[in-house]
């Protein structure tokens, strides 16, 4: 404290020398810190100074600090080892980047080598599984070869009977005659081709006596019939028309059965004879009722209880047509479902029950037991007050206005003339027919017609009394065209007939429409069904079906066809089969002779409908045992169980598949010869093809010099009478396949869309599938049905321009179809493909199937086709109405369900496929 006082005062003594000391300190290092300053600021500006004086100093241009140019500054000494080291680097980095450039180039190849490898593995992949595949198709057809334990069947040898007959040991009772005691079999060999032999009515004595529109009408059809023959030696059964009579010839029973056993070929006995008496009136005597038949059938129209023999004897329709065809454009339309009146019946009673069984005793004797009682009275009560509560509106008379027409005793007399009764039942739902009082009376000639003039007109059937034996008996399912009640439930009748669904009447009108085309129409008809019952009866296969013989055209072919890659592309997947065979057929004759349960196709067409029953051929209308048969060997297999098929896609067990099939395109065309030639070559590769079938439709042959593709299988150019559309469904026999892809000659189709309309076709045979879709629209202002073309979810028809079908349906179309619907499609050209879709869902009741999202297949640089035409819409409507006047109805259906190919193209990758699975 004192120090520091003594310094602020200026103090002497120690204190003012420590003063000092800090001041010269301080003066000191203020020196030293502005030395430094002055030596670290202006030493480096006079050294720059002085060394740009140096570098512009004019001495020989040197330079001693300035940059240099070049490898000017190597001259440094000190710079020389660090430019060696840069030379020594760059050399290094060049020779690194040569190497570099080189391993990359061979990783290029290795790379390259390896998508070589992958690529190999994948082909080798694929021939190891189209290897496995061989051999499992190759051990499947072997296993069943193995199981089948017989040679494949060709056309049948025909085997005839032997000239001399054996003869038949007697049978017990001639009323006990069967089949299997009355009738020689050995005379009718499986492979013998029924031959039938018609005895010629005007050669015996009875055959001056028969009506002569009866005769005639027969010998008409004898003329056109398949089976028969002229050579009586080899004939498996014998025909003789004994009736029906003029008026008033009377043949007594003695005389008759005279002439019968003094025929050649009667042997004693009469076996394997069919004595036909076809009926015109209600009144038709019963020639054959006392007259001895031997082992004889009999086929008539009325029948007592002591001469019918079940099972032997037919009951046929009566000949009301006889040598008239039936005008199907003035048979009434089958809907509406419900008309004027519920039911109808008109009929007088001419005698009693009792009074008949007091008179007729020449019946009574064959009688045992006490006739029932007599329902009739109740029946006209019952009705009656139906009519009078006024329910519903019903017309019952029960005396005619005029004279009753003749009548057996017992039998309700038709009223009035037939197109009065007619005219009646087209206003008629139902049409009531009460059978005879005579419990014995199998059937007669009036309940006969009444039945045939019911399906005729669309009014459906109620048959009362179930004693009754209808027309062909056994072997037409009646409770699907008529309902048969017995006569003690003639009170429920009303309440049963009003229970009625539309559906169910709709389904029933239509049986009955095709039964009375099919069974009773014509003289056709009737004799072809009485022929088909006994070849049914003794399982005699029908005859093949006719088919057109092709006139082949001559032709060059040898030209390369390419193949379109828009047309063949299948990506990376094989579709075709596997095999390397040749073209081959279906399989024919594998089946035709193998008569088992298991073969009925009933469960085809399950559900009621016009073909029910199919028919078979346009001789010989099939019945039901018989529904399986295909004449030539190419019918319908049953839908489902089928094992598998050519590549691995079929080796799933697809429904409806065979082991190995292939299809044939039949293509039309007139006058395009390279339209035509650039369709064919769009054809070579494509799997499954059997052949191609050109229908040539032009009187105008083809081009001499015209050079036709070879695309791997047969082109058959066939030559037809006529320029007409119907052409495209004959059943040319060069058709060697089930399956038949119509196709028209401008139509463009990828290989992989016709290959799945091929296996979609598979699984449903009996329908129609194809690629163009339209529909029918019901035009409400005009009061008429119309086509549309236009895009739509909802079809009812696919196209034959681009369509596959059953080669059965080219037989149905040509032969059975009525002849009016083909002289339209002359009429106009067109409407072809319109009448192939009413005739498959007439028979099927189904829809057709359309495959792929595609509506058009149009080339677009071919020649103007028929369609363009600005009349070609206004004829395809007029065709509709006319088809839907001549079926009776509209039989096409609507449907919105489609096939498309979604995953059928698709490649998954293998963890994803286990997913599919569930789907």
């Amino acid at each position: 404290m004192t120090g520091y006082t003594m310094l602020r005062n200026g103090g002497v003594g120690n204190g003012g020398q420590t003063c000092m000391l800090r001041w010269s300190n301080r003066i000191r290092l203020t020196w030293l810190s502005f030395t430094l300053f002055i030596i670290l600021v202006f030493f480096p500006l006079i050294a720059h100074y002085y060394l740009t004086t140096l570098d512009e100093a004019d001495e020989a241009g040197k330079r001693i600090f300035g940059p240099r140019a070049g490898n000017e500054l190597c001259e440094v000494k000190h710079v020389l080892d660090l430019c060696r080291i840069r030379e020594s680097v760059s050399e290094e980095l060049l020779q690194l980047e040569a190497k570099r450039q080189e391993l990359n180039s061979e990783i290029a190849k290795l790379n390259l080598k390896i998508e070589a490898c992958k690529k190999s593995i994948e082909n080798a992949k694929q021939d190891l599984l189209q290897l496995k595949n061989v051999i499992s198709q190759t051990e499947h057809s072997y296993k069943e070869l193995m199981a089948q334990n017989q040679p494949k069947l060709s056309l049948p040898i025909r085997l005839l009977p032997e000239k001399d007959d054996a003869g038949l040991p007697p049978p017990k009772v001639t009323r006990g005659c069967r089949l299997h005691n009355c009738f020689d079999y050995s005379r009718c060999p499986l492979t013998s081709g029924f031959p039938v032999y018609v005895y010629d009515s005007d050669q015996f004595a009875f055959g001056s006596y028969l009506d002569p529109l009866v005769k005639q009408a027969f010998q008409a059809t004898v003329r056109a019939n398949v089976y028969v023959t002229e050579n009586a030696a080899i004939a498996c059964l014998y025909v003789v028309l004994v009736g029906e009579m003029q008026e008033p010839v009377v043949v007594r029973p003695a005389d008759l059965e005279k002439q019968l056993y003094s025929l050649p070929h009667w042997r004693t006995d009469g076996h394997n004879h069919v004595i036909i008496n076809l009926s015109r009136k209600s009144d038709t005597q019963n020639l054959l009722y006392n007259v001895s038949t031997g082992r004889a059938m009999v086929a008539q129209s009325t029948f007592y209880a002591a001469q019918y023999r079940p099972g032997f004897d037919l009951v046929v329709s009566p000949l009301v047509h006889a040598m008239s065809e039936p005008n199907f454009m003035e048979i009434p339309p089958q809907v509406p479902v419900k008309r004027k009146y519920l039911f109808t019946f008109q009929g007088e009673k001419i005698e009693s029950l009792r009074s008949s069984l007091q008179e007729a005793r020449s019946f009574e004797e064959e009688m045992e037991g006490d006739p029932p009682a007599d329902y009739d009275d109740r029946i006209i009560a019952t009705l009656k007050a139906v009519q009078d509560s006024k329910l519903d509106q019903v017309l019952v008379e029960f005396t005619c206005k005029n004279q009753p027409k003749p009548s057996l005793p017992t039998e309700w007399a038709l009223c009035g003339e037939r197109e009065d009764r007619l005219e009646l039942l087209k206003l008629s739902t139902f049409a009531l027919i009460i059978t005879p009082g005579d419990p014995h009376l199998v059937i007669s000639s009036g309940c006969a017609t009444r039945l045939f003039e019911a399906l005729e007109v669309g009014a459906v059937p109620v048959v009362l009394g179930q004693q009754v034996q209808l027309p062909y008996h056994g072997m037409l399912e009646w409770n699907e065209a008529a309902l048969v009640v017995p006569k003690p439930r003639v009170t429920e009748v009303h309440f049963l007939l009003r229970s009625l669904s539309d559906s169910d009447l709709l389904a029933m009108r239509r049986q009955g429409r095709f039964l009375w085309e099919t069974y009773f129409s014509t003289a056709d008809s009737i004799f072809n069904t009485v022929l088909a019952m006994i070849r049914t009866r003794i399982q005699i296969p029908a005859a093949p079906i006719r088919e057109e013989v092709a006139a082949e055209i001559p032709h060059r072919s040898g030209k390369a066809a390419g193949t379109d890659p828009n047309m063949a592309d299948n990506g990376d997947l094989d579709l075709g089969p596997v095999e390397t065979e040749p073209p081959y057929a279906s399989p024919k004759y594998l089946r035709n002779f193998t008569l088992t349960v298991t073969d009925c196709y009933r469960s085809w067409n399950s559900a009621p409908g016009p073909f029910h029953l199919f028919p078979h051929t346009p001789f010989d209308p099939v019945l039901p045992s018989e529904a399986k048969f295909l004449g030539s060997g190419t019918g319908f297999r049953p839908i489902g169980g089928g094992a598998g098929g050519s590549g691995k896609e079929f080796q799933a067990a697809l429904g409806g598949n065979v082991q190995r099939e292939q299809f044939t395109v039949v293509m039309l065309t007139y006058e395009r010869e390279e339209v035509l030639m650039n369709s064919l070559e769009r054809l070579n590769g494509l799997p499954y093809l059997n052949k191609v079938v050109v229908v040539w439709n032009s009187p105008k042959l083809p081009s001499e010099d015209l050079l036709w593709p070879d695309i791997g299988v047969p082109i058959m150019v066939v030559r037809t009478e006529k320029n007409s559309l119907n052409n495209r469904f004959l059943p040319w026999n060069e058709i060697e396949t089930e399956a038949i892809l119509s196709i028209d000659d401008d139509a463009h189709l990828r290989h992989d869309e016709i290959m799945f309309g091929f296996r979609v076709w598979r699984e449903a045979r009996d329908r129609i599938v194809g690629f163009p879709g339209r529909y029918h629209a019901w035009d409400i202002p005009h009061q008429s049905w119309l086509y549309n073309s236009n895009y739509s979810c909802e079809l009812s028809m696919v196209l034959t321009g681009a369509a596959f079908f059953h080669k059965y349906y080219a037989y149905l179309y040509s032969y059975v179809m009525p002849q009016a619907i083909r002289d339209m499609v002359d009429e106009y050209i067109n409407c072809e493909d319109i009448a192939m879709n009413f005739l498959v869902s007439h028979i099927t009741r189904k829809p057709p199937i359309k495959v792929t999202s595609r509506w058009t297949f149009r080339c677009p640089g071919c020649p103007q086709a028929l369609s363009h035409d600005d009349s070609h819409f206004h004829e395809r409507h007029k065709c509709i109405n006319f088809f839907v006047k001549v079926y009776g109805y509209m039989p096409l259906l609507y449907t919105q369900f489609r096939v498309d190919s979604v995953l059928f193209k698709t490649r998954l990758p293998h963890d994803k496929t286990k997913c599919f699975k569930f789907i």
